[in-house]
């Protein structure tokens, strides 16, 4: 069930973001008064095909969803009828072809726009960026991080979450200059942290970074018992309720309910014997057999189909909700769609001189697994996942590549400041060379996924 989820959420996020940016082109097209001869949605063979529209316009879904293209009538790949020969994309004026090529990527960028608008104005929830004592000897303890300190801002940024802390850091690993923070202590006092990242290598963007740095999210205990279960699970076969307390498992004292996870996880495809107390009684012993799912690494860990029961201040202490008003969501949302843009392009700029390693590149096996845990989270998590692949393939087709969006706008541009338009010859080298720019790309992101997958 979950390799069909992984693959049903991947193919459904490539094919929205894939339709949003060709129907940029083909929007812009319309409006430039050029003849759209296909919309296809993938390469490949066609598997359905229809014809719609004023135009003709053929409109496909093909076999393999790794793309798509808009074909426009054009005088450089066959004969056009001399009444259309003013809707064709080669007679346009350059600003026009350029307005089109580049509609395609600010489609995405808008799409993205859009999506974290909607999901700031639902409310994205987060953890509250509560810390817990940092490692001896880490750059968080230098900066003068405590248990109980409560991340607030940093500059003119506010952090209202965990996830707002991780992306602030990022961000500033990249310069490697310091940060300054503002926090309030377990004390209710207001202090200001500044934390050295002048240390980081390469390689401490490739995992937990915050970690890294010794900035620790505060875990409180939670008691052992059972809040929520999954219909059909392996807790709820066995005759588990909500509200059930775990005394032990297989004649081991359990007290916190991170210990029982540790139980349950280490014991994939096991039957363990849990002793209850449900209300004042306590219940013979219960054999739950744990379900046995795969991490990314390929290895089994085990799962029963229980949630904790979460105390309402503690939820509140430690959970935390995100959300605007309809013009600060939407200005927020701009702002988040340039700044991930941005360090997209910064992070690309990064690994070309090699200040950031190139292992941080994902390919279709990392984005598939991305997507399937997103959609397990839950739909808001889902919505951030395609934000966020929305702008990198709108930074990826800006890219001045040939046979790439930003290729062609490459090319249009050195036709604006010449006044005349590339060779043929040239253009036709471009592609060659492009070609194989994204074949070396892909093949190397396609072994970082590999990688992964293998646990090296």
């Amino acid at each position: 069930m979950s390799f069909l989820l992984t693959v049903a959420a991947f193919i459904a996020a490539l094919s929205v973001l894939i339709v949003v940016h060709e129907y940029g082109h083909y929007w812009v097209a319309r409006r430039c008064n050029v003849k759209v001869l296909r919309f296809s949605v993938g390469f490949g063979k066609p598997i359905w095909s229809k014809v719609m529209g004023r135009d003709r316009t053929e409109w496909v879904v093909a076999a393999v969803p790794l793309g798509g293209y808009v074909k426009m009538l054009d005088e450089r790949e066959g004969e056009v009828a001399a009444h259309e020969r003013d809707r064709t994309f080669n007679n346009k004026s350059v600003w026009q072809r350029f307005a089109i090529v580049l509609a395609g990527p600010m489609a995405n960028f808008l799409a993205a726009i859009l999506l974290y608008w909607v999901l700031f104005l639902h409310g994205v929830p987060g953890l509250t960026p509560l810390l817990a004592d940092p490692p001896p000897g880490s750059a968080a303890v230098q900066a003068g991080f405590a248990a109980g300190d409560t991340v607030t801002r940093s500059g003119d940024a506010s952090v209202r979450s965990w996830q707002d802390l991780r992306w602030i850091v990022l961000q500033g690993a990249l310069d490697k200059q310091p940060l300054k923070f503002e926090v309030k202590t377990a004390q209710g006092e207001n202090a200001v942290r500044e934390l050295e990242l002048s240390s980081l290598q390469p390689r401490d963007l490739e995992g937990d970074l915050l970690g890294t740095l010794g900035l620790v999210r505060m875990r409180i205990p939670l008691r052992p018992m059972i809040g929520e279960l999954s219909t059909d699970g392996p807790a709820a076969r066995a005759g588990l309720q909500a509200g059930d307390l775990v005394l032990a498992i297989d004649g081991a004292m359990i007290a916190t309910w991170e210990e029982l996870v540790t139980k349950v996880r280490a014991a994939p495809g096991q039957a363990l014997r849990f002793r209850l107390r449900r209300g004042d009684v306590e219940l013979q012993t219960v054999t739950v057999t744990t379900e046995a799912i795969k991490n990314q690494q390929g290895a089994d860990f085990g799962r029963i189909g229980a949630a904790p029961r979460l105390d309402p201040d503690v939820m509140q202490r430690m959970l935390t909700n995100v959300s605007y008003g309809p013009v600060e969501g939407l200005v927020k949302a701009a702002a988040k769609t340039w700044e991930t843009a941005l360090f997209s392009l910064r992070m690309l700029g990064k690994m070309v001189i090699g200040e950031v390693s190139l292992k941080n590149l994902s390919g279709p096996i990392t984005i598939a697994d991305y997507a399937g845990q997103s959609a397990q989270n839950g739909l808001v998590s889902y919505l951030l996942f395609l934000a966020l692949i929305s702008i990198s393939l709108g930074v990826l087709n800006l890219l001045p590549v040939p046979l790439l969006d930003g290729g062609h706008l490459m090319y249009y541009s050195i036709e604006i400041i010449t006044g005349k338009p590339v060779p043929e010859k040239v253009m036709e080298a471009g592609q060659h060379i492009g070609m194989a720019v994204l074949f070396a790309l892909m093949a190397f992101a396609l072994y970082n996924d590999i990688n992964r997958l293998i646990g090296s």
